[in-house]
């Protein structure tokens, strides 16, 4: 029987496509504004995968515009009562439901505390939605699957959409267009050397840079919730920095490799760790020692990873049923997290 999570990770494609077309308005209003705003600061608001796509907008934001960007604790607002002085910059918050109590009370304080505020959910008349001056509606449509994966791809988009368009810059309007027909060759993508040895694991690495450290994380993430395995996310330079001591013969390590300034480096290192003894598994470039696994190619450095992502959706559900997981009820999860 096909999952729900199987039919979401296949919708991803037609999901992208509607959020381009019919949140358009919505996105060039928010550009607009920030360009009013010009603002020297963003920071974001959002847990769990939707904080995985505030990192991603983060490197985006920051490799594109020059613009540094940083991750507030939602409690500073919900628990501490703390206000912050966000006079001149934009808060982004990124919330599937856009329910969580502490990522309202947060977006609703960094509003009042002088920050333009955009929300990015899939529900326009959320609580988050109506304490922000934009909301870009991501349309994904129902998501039954307590893993979040189209709505985590089109917050993922949204954030690069909002990026092109506030910066006008036309080359990656143009990646993020062809985005949807990216996702459509992604899911056809053949991870099975992979699926073979993560079948019997315990525990692994996945590695990144720049914004694929982002996609690393989500990675990691979804290993834990929809396959009961203990994966770890680091960057490719921080792995070495003390976590790589644990690699020994044949440790499971995947490595994002994409088309950019940090592709060399990440190779590097997973040769490093391959001469170690881990069983390696590296996207779209040879590499000495490690498997290669197919990957999109000629895209923009900073959208590749997104494409990369749902790759390894489609991966990882075909996973968790063959290590004995439903991927659609996790143990000790639901759908939507409301935390204070």
């Amino acid at each position: 029987m096909t999952s729900h999570m199987a039919r979401e990770v296949a919708e991803i494609p037609q999901a992208a496509r509607r959020f381009l077309d019919d949140s358009r308005p919505a996105l060039q209003a928010a550009a607009a504004a920030m360009r009013t705003v010009d603002p020297a600061l963003i920071v974001t608001v959002a847990r769990g995968s939707s904080d995985h796509a505030a990192t991603y907008l983060k490197y985006a934001v920051e490799l594109l515009a020059g613009v540094p960007v940083a991750s507030v604790g939602p409690s500073v607002a919900s628990v501490y009562h703390r206000p912050l002085r966000l006079s001149g910059a934009a808060c982004v918050g990124i919330s599937q439901s856009g329910r969580s109590p502490d990522i309202v009370e947060m977006m609703r304080a960094a509003g009042e505390g002088g920050a333009l505020s955009i929300a990015i959910t899939n529900f326009a008349d959320s609580p988050m939605a109506e304490v922000c001056a934009h909301c870009l509606p991501l349309l994904a449509g129902v998501e039954q699957s307590v893993a979040a994966t189209k709505t985590f791809v089109t917050s993922v988009l949204a954030g690069l959409a909002l990026v092109a368009e506030w910066r006008e810059d036309a080359a990656l309007r143009a990646a993020v267009a062809t985005l949807p027909d990216a996702f459509a060759e992604a899911l056809a993508l053949d991870w099975s050397p992979l699926a073979a040895r993560m079948a019997r694991a315990q525990s692994g690495f996945v590695l990144g840079r720049g914004p694929a450290f982002a996609i690393a994380s989500e990675c990691a993430l979804k290993l834990k919730e929809t396959c009961g395995l203990h994966a770890e996310a680091y960057s490719a330079a921080e792995v070495l920095h003390g976590p790589s001591a644990i690699v020994q013969a044949h440790f499971p390590v995947l490595a994002l490799a994409v088309e950019d300034a940090a592709q060399a480096g990440v190779i590097q290192t997973a040769v490093q760790l391959a001469a170690q003894g881990a069983d390696v598994f590296v996207t779209g470039v040879e590499a000495a020692g490690c498997t290669t696994l197919p990957s999109v190619k000629g895209l923009h450095p900073l959208v590749a990873p997104l494409v990369l992502a749902v790759g390894f959706y489609a991966f990882v559900e075909a996973l968790a049923r063959r290590r004995g997981f439903d991927p659609d009820t996790p143990p000790h999860l639901r759908k939507v997290t409301e935390t204070v």
